[in-house]
């Protein structure tokens, strides 16, 4: 595998996942992005807008949002309505605590945009303890 199909970031945490990517150089907000009870990114200007983000590890450039994201993402996961993990540009405490509490692996914090670094659709693991993301196709 060469080296620029894995990728080290400098904050990580939860378990290794592998799974398709769904990448946009857009933020995320739990709040205002989502439609929580359908699974899909509803908010007309998102670069997902339509898409589903269920079991997809979604590969976004930040994390927005308030209080609200840390309680959402806990009953997103309840019902099942969960993307499978985040890897981020850069992301808020806020959001760190919200996959903390929906029990979502979290990566972040790349040398460069890992949003242009990871095609969409393409299969990668997250392996928070190593805090790395591998293109595995």
């Amino acid at each position: 595998m060469s080296a620029d199909k894995v990728f080290h970031a400098r904050h990580a945490m939860g378990r290794t996942v592998r799974g398709t990517a769904l990448v946009a150089h857009d933020g995320f907000s739990a709040r205002y992005d989502l439609d929580r009870i359908a699974g899909v990114f509803s908010r007309p200007s998102h670069k997902l807008a339509g898409r589903s983000y269920i079991g997809r590890i979604l590969v976004l450039d930040t994390a927005k949002g308030g209080v609200a994201s840390a309680w959402m993402l806990h009953e997103m996961k309840s019902r099942g309505v969960i993307p499978l993990a985040f890897v981020f540009n850069s992301v808020n405490p806020i959001l760190v605590q919200g996959a903390a509490l929906g029990d979502v692996p979290m990566i972040a914090g790349f040398d460069q945009d890992i949003t242009a670094a990871i095609a969409d659709g393409a299969q990668i693991e997250v392996n928070p303890q190593s805090r790395v993301v591998t293109v595995l196709d």
